[in-house]
């Protein structure tokens, strides 16, 4: 008996790369009218690989009511798009949105989630997942952690791997990430990509991107074409994706040499370094200043006081992603996507 096929999960942030970042920058904006389209883009993509169910949360921008209706159509019966399975969810228009459709994805036992966000996207998605993996697609402000991707060819990808077509030795990527801990609160957090340290002593408004407000930033990696907090290490202090250490600098207005670095799609501003290292995993590091606020990939999350004892500390154990690129090498080297007379994609084959 033919196995049924894979069932996933795509999660697509109505609110990412539309946040208020954009008054300061020049930053890309992405609709929900974009992010719907590469949904679609995914469906088709899926429906190649063999993907049988697809679950997608509801939200109130109109995303998966555009799925939805677009998987009724005669495009998608002819591409064999997989059933599409809208998750009726409550609905606040805030992160615990995503926060609750990865919950109940994991709880449905989904083989693989694709992400359409940005880094807070993906962190809070992979905060409920454990070891599914996910397929990073950047739809955000400021992306370091999901990579600009085309939605058809990563589809592909993801089909392959969770179609079991692919080793995930070859497949998967273990991500390294910053656990972020204050025992005077009880707080254990974690950042994907860097966790800044500021002077500002209040949240207030979450989002950093103004050299003034930064003294220290710690990045899992640092890649020199990052945009962002992270790119401050990526241009002074470079770490790659696949080494087993981390990265951090240390800001000062007063230091011999300024770096330019562009904080913001568009926003470059010229930051004094005063200090710079690598970090070993699993070593704690304590911040410079003795109170202030951390911000977890980009955005303030954590106050801390002269009598809080935060620590920062590299770890290899983050979530699971699809190499996208090594997947589609491997699937050309093997003939991965090649048919053969009577399968419906195949040219000969009657409609």
């Amino acid at each position: 008996m033919t196995q049924p096929g894979p069932t996933l999960g795509i999660i697509a942030n109505p609110a990412s790369g539309r946040d208020l970042r954009r008054l300061t920058s020049s930053a890309e904006l992405h609709s929900s009218t974009d992010k719907a389209s590469a949904i679609q883009r995914l469906l088709a993509a899926f429906g190649a690989t063999g993907v049988a169910k697809v679950l997608l949360p509801s939200d109130m921008t109109g995303i998966a009511a555009a799925v939805l209706k677009a998987s009724q159509g005669p495009g998608a019966s002819l591409q064999h798009w997989p059933a599409v399975e809208i998750l009726d969810l409550p609905l606040t228009q805030t992160v615990a949105d995503t926060h609750l459709a990865a919950r109940r994805m994991r709880e449905r036992g989904v083989d693989l989630i694709a992400v359409l966000g940005g880094d807070g996207t993906h962190k809070a998605v992979a905060a409920h997942v454990g070891d599914i993996p996910l397929l990073t697609l950047s739809t955000g402000t400021n992306n370091a952690f999901p990579q600009l991707r085309e939605a058809t060819s990563a589809g592909l990808a993801a089909g392959l791997v969770a179609t079991g077509r692919v080793p995930a030795s070859l497949a998967l990527r273990r991500n390294k990430r910053l656990l972020v801990k204050v025992p005077e609160q009880g707080l254990c957090e974690w950042a994907l990509v860097e966790v800044a340290v500021s002077p500002q002593r209040f949240v207030g408004a979450r989002a950093l991107s103004r050299r003034e407000d930064l003294d220290e930033i710690f990045a899992c990696f640092a890649e020199p074409h990052a945009i962002g907090l992270s790119a401050l290490c990526g241009l002074w202090q470079p770490v790659s994706r696949e080494a087993p250490l981390g990265s951090w600098v240390r800001l000062s207005p007063g230091a011999e040499q300024a770096l330019i670095v562009p904080l913001a799609p568009g926003l470059l501003q010229g930051c004094g370094i005063s200090a710079s290292g690598t970090l070993s995993p699993d070593t704690p590091q304590r911040p410079h200043l003795r109170a202030g606020t951390l911000a977890l990939d980009g955005e303030r999350e954590i106050e801390f006081a002269a009598h809080d004892t935060p620590t920062i500390t590299l770890d290899l154990h983050g979530p699971l992603t699809v190499e996208v690129e090594a997947v589609l090498a491997h699937a050309a080297r093997h003939r991965l996507l090649a048919v053969t007379h009577g399968h419906r994609l195949h040219p000969a084959t009657p409609c």
